[in-house]
């Protein structure tokens, strides 16, 4: 058994077979061969192993002619282990007598090999694994050819193990059959953690290095609460988890009558919960979890993995769903937050080399006025369907947001003009995200209708830490004093004004900040639809006075650490167990 210690992104607990995807993002696949079938994989093995060996010795013979007969040995050794009799006997073995693929086999045995490397304590030797995973990687090609798999088409249930998944790869996971991920790189309130979120599956980040010590179809364990994996669990920890999985589910189904129930305070104070979506299937989810609304919809999916980029029909069709399906509750649609890497058929940016800093959101779509105006169409067309709110994301400036509402002022002449009927007091507002837009919050509102605070890039901003750097990730923390003095101002200087403000970000969905949060004066939370009911349980078991005493106490500490100590033993009055 061997624990990884990673960031936990998305909750819940899964048990399952893994998928082990390759660093060029294939799965190494674990399939069993018929007995009869058993010859005919031999001899591919064979014509594998034969191609394979051509090509190094190419290589060796090149290397050797024009570096020299020094660095050629490098292929020489590379060769020998290819043909040790004593590897290609107990690859061959797996494949007679417990009927695997020569694919998994070679991945099994190799990795194996190069385990025992690893552990060496003699540097140079333990380097040397790396040889074995190029030949790995060498047969596989060979083997797999252009049957090479994703994992757009599985067939089980398998908790993928990756070194990263990109958003768009995170966004066409089959959710019948993944049940969790894991990846060596990645940070708390990246895309892809947001969209392991709204796929409501356990998920950790940032865990290291681990691929080459794990093969396809090992048991493994996803604690998706502590940010912990367990790769081949024993059966102590393997009934813990499950027990752990089964109190789970029993907890969710007595959090389930609170659905008709409204997220009020005992002191009778009501608090808005609505839900962050992704994809407009998870409407259903704001709708049986008895959201109050949606208060984010990211619309990047139409964009994330597309071909091209998305028609004005396309926008009000996912529109559309979402509206209809939420009846006469608000639907906020948040107008794309991509950088330019990210958009289909653009020019990629030649010096964008922090994308956080660079290119992106409202400052993109502001460049790329076409593809704003469309999406702008869409959003207008769907207002007469129902409650919609039109949101602007990472506005740092008055001049950006004043140049974004003079766009959706001409998209509205525009439809006027053709007499396609739309909503012209459609309320619009912002994301304060940055601390720019919380320092001139005071003049943003004068001209937006509502504010939505988006901490995860508030706290990258204030903090200077990047969320998707593992090195310095723990720095990225929402309990921050710097954090919550932010958040403070931009609560004020909306009251002052007497205008809406919500908190959208992951933080608005962690029980452990609702008192906190409910006591500085937030009334309105935007949340993952999963949870919804825990966040109602805590707010229907509290006062507001109660909460307030939190917030007069936590806003007078100087550490995150003793924030959140206070927070955990504050909470658990009210319910048994929290996680961050």
């Amino acid at each position: 058994m061997r624990k990884l210690q990673g960031i936990a992104v998305s909750p819940g607990v899964a048990i399952g077979e893994a998928l082990v995807m390759d660093n060029e993002g294939f799965r190494i696949p674990r399939r069993f061969v018929a007995r009869d079938a058993v010859v005919d994989e031999l001899e591919r093995l064979e014509k594998a192993v034969a191609a394979a060996a051509t090509e190094i010795a190419h290589h060796r013979e090149t290397v050797s002619a024009e570096l020299g007969e020094k660095y050629g040995g490098i292929f020489e050794a590379h060769l020998q282990m290819l043909q040790d009799a004593k590897l290609r006997s107990e690859v061959e073995e797996m494949i007679r007598q417990r009927h695997y693929s020569p694919e998994y086999a070679v991945s099994r045995v190799l990795r194996r090999y190069a385990q025992v490397f690893q552990r060496l304590e003699s540097s140079y030797l333990a380097e040397r694994a790396s040889d074995i995973f190029d030949i790995e990687k060498r047969l596989l090609r060979h083997l797999l050819g252009r049957r090479r798999e994703g994992i757009a088409h599985l067939t089980s249930p398998v908790l993928v193990l990756a070194h990263n998944l990109t958003p768009s790869e995170t966004a066409n996971l089959d959710r019948r059959f993944v049940r969790g991920f894991v990846t060596e790189v990645g940070g708390p309130g990246s895309h892809t953690a947001i969209v392991a979120e709204a796929l409501e599956i356990p998920a950790v980040v940032g865990t290291g290095a681990f691929l080459t010590e794990v093969s396809g179809g090992e048991l493994t364990i996803i604690d998706g609460d502590k940010g912990l994996v367990i790769l081949q669990p024993d059966e102590e920890t393997l009934n813990r988890y499950r027990r752990e999985a089964e109190e789970l589910r029993i907890q969710a189904t007595k959090l389930e009558p609170l659905r008709e129930l409204p997220a009020e305070t005992r002191d009778g104070v009501r608090v808005q919960l609505l839900g962050n979506i992704e994809f407009p299937y998870e409407v259903d989810h704001c709708v049986d979890r008895g959201a109050d609304g949606v208060g984010l919809y990211r619309t990047e999916f139409l964009y994330l993995g597309a071909d091209s980029e998305p028609t004005e029909e396309v926008h009000l069709q996912a529109y559309t769903r979402v509206v209809q399906a939420m009846g006469d509750k608000p639907v906020v649609i948040r107008t794309f937050d991509l950088g330019a890497d990210k958009m289909p058929n653009m020019a990629r940016m030649e010096d964008e080399r922090n994308p956080c800093l660079g290119l992106r959101s409202i400052r993109l779509a502001l460049r790329n006025l076409p593809i704003f105006r469309t999406q702008l169409r869409a959003i207008m067309r769907a207002t007469p369907l129902g409650k919609v709110r039109i949101m602007f994301p990472l506005v740092s400036t008055l001049l950006e947001l004043r140049q974004a509402k003079m766009v959706l002022a001409d998209v509205m002449e525009d439809l006027q003009e053709h007499n396609v009927p739309f909503d012209r007091d459609v309320p619009v507002g912002m994301m304060v995200e940055t601390p720019a837009a919380v320092m001139m919050a005071d003049r943003f509102v004068e001209e937006v209708d509502f504010l939505s605070l988006g901490t995860n890039d508030l706290i990258q901003y204030a903090l200077a830490v990047d969320r998707s750097n593992k090195d310095v990730v723990n720095l990225y923390n929402p309990a921050d004093p710097a954090v919550l003095r932010l958040i403070a101002m931009a609560i004020q200087a909306a009251s002052r004004k007497q205008l809406p403000i919500s908190m959208c970000g992951q933080m608005s969905g962690s029980p452990l900040y609702t008192m906190l949060l409910l006591g500085m004066g937030l009334r309105q939370l935007s949340v993952t639809p999963s949870a919804i009911p825990e966040v109602k349980s805590l707010c229907r078991s509290v006062t507001i006075p109660e909460c307030q005493a939190v917030a007069q106490r936590v806003m007078g500490m100087e550490h995150a650490r003793d924030v959140k100590n206070y927070l955990k033993e504050e909470v658990k009055k009210y319910v048994r167990e929290i996680t961050e």
